[in-house]
């Protein structure tokens, strides 16, 4: 039975997990839904030394310190290693497509950077991710809960993927040489033609347009609209052989949508 460690069994990695578990493998994690703390250090170096393949969804925390590579960076030599890391590592590109070959750490993310670094010099799959929907976590859940917006920023454009696109990326990696790989979809485009289509879909008005000040959003979500970047997955599609399920929102939503009813 082939075995699969995670570390940090979140919304992304959890869809990975299960999607293993049904084709028979074992899925060993930790993360707040995961069967091992991270911090019970016999138990997980155990587990690791059963593991022939090791996934990390853990964020960096600061100064760009990875805790998996820090803590249990001795234990993975040899194995099948994964990072979901963030294609906010490319920056800002004024709406420019980026491959894997664009530069990185010019962004807001450059402890993100490192530790997608890090991992590629330990030999992982890097997986570079654009913004996650799926099911619980869509445009669908924001207009039905009122909190979409709509925001005038001219050119503004962002690239996505539907967590299932992930899963099955990340397994068709599973035999694919190291290195990063994009997985995005194939039409990147402005948050606001994802909050009509979702508008349009549920039947009900879209939220008005506002400025960024107007719409009073947080921080983080502030920081959202301050880069602008086409993500291109050929190199996915290529090495990969992974084509997205999803092509673009409008079938994402779509099959959220039937999904529910």
């Amino acid at each position: 039975m082939s075995r699969l460690f995670i570390f940090g069994l979140g919304y992304t990695a959890s869809r990975i997990a299960q999607t293993l578990e049904a084709r028979g493998w074992e899925v060993i994690s930790t993360g707040r839904d995961g069967t091992l703390r991270f911090d019970d250090t016999g138990n997980v170096r155990a587990a690791l030394a059963d593991s022939d393949h090791v996934l990390s969804s853990v964020p960096p925390g600061g100064e760009g310190l990875d805790a998996v590579l820090d803590r249990y960076g001795d234990a993975l030599a040899g194995k099948w290693l994964g990072y979901l890391s963030s294609t906010g590592v490319y920056g800002d590109t004024a709406g420019a497509w980026v491959d894997e070959t664009a530069p990185v750490g010019s962004g807001r993310r450059t402890n993100r950077t490192e530790a997608d670094t890090a991992w590629l010099a330990r030999g992982a799959r890097v997986f570079r991710l654009p913004g996650i929907y799926g099911p619980g976590r869509s445009a669908l859940d924001r207009v039905r809960e009122g909190k979409a917006h709509r925001i005038a920023i001219p050119q503004q454009v962002f690239s996505r993927v539907h967590v299932d696109d992930i899963a099955s990326g990340v397994i068709a990696a599973l035999d694919a040489p190291a290195g990063a790989y994009n997985l995005a979809d194939d039409l990147p485009c402005s948050q606001n033609m994802v909050i009509e289509e979702a508008s349009r879909l549920l039947g009900v008005s879209p939220p008005p347009m506002q400025s960024l000040d107007e719409a009073r959003l947080s921080p983080m979500a502030q920081a959202f609209y301050a880069e602008n970047r086409r993500v291109a997955n050929g190199k996915a599609k290529r090495l990969l052989g992974w084509r997205p399920r999803h092509a673009s929102f409008r079938e994402g939503l779509k099959d959220l949508l039937s999904a529910v009813r």
